[in-house]
């Protein structure tokens, strides 16, 4: 543990910090104490707050802290401070990191605070060795989409880079890609009307529960749409593969009354590669022609959040690269796959920017559950990993 003095004392000044992704509360204070941190290890640093493009107009201030070396290219070190509630039942208190053994205890300790005491603990321990130029973006708001963090630093800031590493993400793989999500919500409309009259209407539930056992067919044809991108450790498939799932279904006000209309919530996930608008036409001509027992009814399909889906060429220099560098450190192989979920690898993905994951967030760390914890080992490998990119 003695290797891990400064990046565990920068983890448990941040972890101190209720930086709540849903009150905003603690951002401010956060930014704060990861701005001061990187200033003593001699990093450049500015914040740029985007509260003013928000309609809360909360603060949402986002840390850039350079290294920079006079080299022609940047590598974009990425990772984010906010977090999810941490929930009641604790056996520690969630904001006092609480190191046992080789677990640090804490809310963010896996999520995502241990990747920025990682990314400064790299900067640190490389200095002026490093044989390119290094930011470290601390952002806010990607728990809940990345809009005003990560999303602000490129897209209105204008920050720029060679390469992107999202230190978001498990020391199991090296991840080349994530899977994107068309998500939304389906209406079936019918007639609404008394309970004891049901002749005089036409029941939108009905209608529903025929449509729900009709996309199990649109979940087995998103089955078989496969990546070319391997799948993650454990999973049912070798390869990353398309996924439909309904997840919420509302309907009716009252136990008397038929419904008029039911509503069916989806998560549509995307492989890497798939053109999102086509995976949304595929969905529209599916549901124009279920036959749902009565052509009274009328379906409607909004889709409220689309995309995110994005791929890095495995063969790139910087992808095998930093693959070695993972393999030095470790000493053992590292497999290159794809995420099954999304990250703010869609910001730097869609600027053409090369982006790979790779971070301390074990499966087996609790992150946004009870008792988050993250492996000290973890945080070392992370933290070396980077540093020995830097210096290859």
């Amino acid at each position: 543990m003695q290797d891990l003095e400064y990046e565990l004392r920068v983890l448990k000044k941040i972890v101190a910090v209720n930086s709540d992704s849903v009150t905003k509360d603690g951002y401010t204070e956060c930014a704060e104490a990861i701005s001061s941190e990187a200033e003593k290890i001699g990093l450049e640093v500015e914040v740029y707050d985007s509260r003013e493009k928000t309609k809360d107009h909360l603060p949402r201030p986002n840390v850039v802290a350079s290294l920079d070396v006079g080299a022609d290219e940047t590598l974009l070190g990425i990772a984010h401070y906010d977090i999810v509630p941490p929930g009641t039942g604790w056996r520690h208190d969630p904001f006092t990191l609480t190191v046992d053994g080789e677990r640090a205890y804490g809310r963010g300790a896996a999520d995502d605070k241990s990747a920025i005491a990682a990314l400064l603990g790299a900067a640190k321990k490389i200095g002026k060795g490093s044989r390119l130029n290094f930011k470290i973006l601390a952002t806010a708001d990607e728990e809940v989409g990345g809009e005003y963090g990560l999303g602000f630093l490129l897209n209105d800031v204008g920050i720029k880079g060679d390469a992107a590493l999202i230190v978001d993400a498990g020391p199991e793989l090296l991840s080349i890609g994530a899977s994107g999500i068309n998500q939304g919500t389906i209406t079936v409309r019918g007639k609404q009307g008394h309970a004891g009259y049901p002749h005089l209407s036409l029941n939108a539930l009905h209608g529903m529960a025929r449509l729900i056992v009709e996309l199990e067919k649109f979940q087995k044809f998103r089955e078989q749409k496969l990546s070319m991108l391997d799948a993650p450790p454990g999973s049912p498939n070798k390869k990353v593969w398309g996924r439909f799932s309904v997840t919420m279904l509302q309907s009716g006000t009252k136990s008397n009354i038929i419904p008029g209309t039911a509503e069916a919530t989806f998560d549509m996930r995307l492989i890497p590669e798939e053109d999102c608008v086509k995976a949304q036409r595929e969905l529209e001509e599916f549901l124009e022609k279920v036959d749902l027992g009565n052509r009274e009814y009328k379906v409607d399909l909004q889709f409220t959040l689309t995309g995110g889906n994005y791929f890095t060429d495995p063969q790139l220099p910087f992808v095998q690269s930093f693959k070695r560098a993972i393999e030095k450190v470790t000493g053992t192989e590292v497999l290159l796959a794809a995420e099954l979920g999304g990250n703010d690898g869609r910001f730097t993905s869609a600027k053409g920017i090369p982006t790979i994951s790779y971070g301390p967030i074990s499966k087996d760390t609790n992150f946004h559950g009870v008792d988050e914890f993250v492996w000290l080992r973890d945080i070392r490998i992370v933290r070396d990993s980077i540093v020995e990119y830097l210096k290859a």
